[in-house]
């Protein structure tokens, strides 16, 4: 009995961490992702392998068809120069080259999530409009000259969020993160918060030069 009501507790538990937060609980590993898939554009519905463990923190589903579809009413996202940083599997990367953007820089300095990232680029078929950069983000972001869009979605406890804004050449950065960001009682130097949602735990701030 005692059995059974733990198995079915965690059920329960499984299925409310889906519905809030867009992930499949195997074990006890939540991220152990099932089903992440581009949401829309040219690879519509293909899966999007995640890394196991603890390193990365994929953006959900629901969060990214929502920033998307704000970023395509700006008409920025087709024919972008992107740059994913804190890439992880690169979901958001491949979501924008499959919406349109020419071309995605990935950053990532885990050596497990850039073998992921490189493999879901091969088995998409989009590494010829990607470049994989292995590395620390504040360094290689200054080292890409024409983005136009940046997307981060750094671990939740990232603070350095004037240093990323000061080492990017892009306009327009996607922040997602565990607070608001940039608004009027703690403006970034040069960066204007355009817009901000929140989605479960995540605030996804636009930040506009």
């Amino acid at each position: 009995m005692v059995t059974s009501s733990v198995a079915d507790w965690c059920g329960r538990a499984s299925l409310v961490l889906s519905h809030i937060y867009g992930v499949a609980v195997v074990g006890d590993t939540p991220n152990s992702l099932l089903g992440m898939r581009v949401v829309a554009g040219e690879l519509k519905g293909r899966k999007i392998q995640a890394p196991e463990g603890k390193t990365t923190r994929p953006t959900t589903d629901m969060a990214r068809e929502a920033t998307f579809n704000a970023l395509g009413s700006l008409n920025v996202v087709v024919g972008a120069r992107v740059v994913d940083a804190f890439a992880g599997s690169g979901a958001l990367g491949i979501e924008a080259i499959s919406r349109g953007a020419a071309h995605c820089t990935f950053i990532e300095r885990d050596r497990v999530a850039v073998e992921v990232l490189r493999e879901n680029l091969e088995t998409l078929g989009i590494a010829d409009r990607a470049t994989v950069i292995r590395g620390d983000v504040m360094t290689s972001l200054r080292n890409v000259t024409d983005a136009t869009l940046v997307l981060a979605d750094p671990p939740y406890d990232f603070v350095a969020w004037q240093e990323l804004l000061d080492a990017t050449l892009a306009d327009l950065v996607v922040a997602e993160s565990d607070r608001e960001l940039g608004g009027a009682d703690a403006p970034f130097a040069g960066w204007t918060q355009v817009r901000v949602k929140r989605y479960g735990r995540a605030f996804v701030t636009f930040l506009q030069r």
